[in-house]
């Protein structure tokens, strides 16, 4: 099974541009799509729903903002939308899709950099999906993929001095990813890549960061514990343009 994540930084004016081609070309089974900035209604028939896929999309109650959406080959046993508890609906974050083998969470985590109020609802999100995460996890495993919003360790971003006290790299982010994995998760990525340096997902649009590769690896996907055996392979594929993300891929024998 061939899986993709790509937070395309708004979905109709990503889909507008050649880069888009690239949805063609990648043959995936299930790609997650976060930041779409759409609501379902506003994306052209074809493009909304890919011929060969299901589509599933989830938009935000503010117009033109956050996001998300799931295009998948077989037809889930369910889907879900947002996180249960009140406090973390209307923002468009998370699609949940049941498969047989496994659930699949595809989010667009918060991000924390525009104060403290949005510090502390990031990291609020981030406790409950994690609850809701061990939660489905006594079913079935779990496949997780998404924009986290977190480098989680020095390795990836290419300046982790100069942001120490940058949100997507303050201590407090970074212990919840250790958390995260202490809980059972596994970053498919370093699994299959080790310590591979210089590999990012992310890159601002200024000061040519994108061409020198000053760069956050802040797209993952992570996959139970359970699961690691079945990681075939993990990449990034950092020469698709079109947003100031790339999508990155899985492999998983299912």
């Amino acid at each position: 099974m061939r899986l993709y994540s790509w937070n395309v930084n708004g979905f109709r004016s990503l889909s507008a541009k050649p880069d888009w081609q690239w949805f063609s070309r990648a043959e995936a089974d299930l790609v997650g799509l976060q930041e779409t900035k759409a609501e379902e209604s506003q994306v052209d028939p074809s493009l909304r729903r890919p011929a060969g896929y299901n589509a599933y999309w989830l938009s935000a109650v503010r117009k033109g903002y956050s996001g998300v959406a799931v295009f998948s080959r077989s037809a889930p046993l369910a889907v879900g939308r947002e996180l249960p508890a009140a406090a973390w609906q209307g923002e468009g974050r998370l699609l949940h899709l049941e498969f047989q083998p496994f659930h699949y969470l595809n989010v667009y985590f918060p991000n924390g950099q525009s104060g403290e109020e949005r510090l502390n609802y990031k990291l609020g999100y981030y406790d409950a999906f994690l609850d809701f995460a061990q939660s489905l996890r006594r079913e079935k495993p779990l496949v997780v993929c998404g924009d986290f919003n977190t480098a989680h360790r020095p390795i990836d971003l290419a300046r982790p001095e100069e942001n120490r006290n940058t949100s997507g790299f303050l201590p407090v982010e970074r212990a919840w990813m250790d958390k995260f994995v202490a809980a059972g998760y596994v970053d498919a990525f370093r699994l299959i890549q080790g310590e591979k340096k210089d590999a990012y997902s992310w890159w601002s649009y200024r000061m040519k960061a994108r061409e020198r590769n000053i760069g956050w690896r802040i797209d993952y996907f992570f996959v139970s514990d359970e699961l690691a055996p079945r990681v075939k392979d993990a990449w990034i594929e950092a020469d698709v343009g079109g947003s100031d993300h790339c999508p990155v891929g899985l492999e998983l024998d299912v």
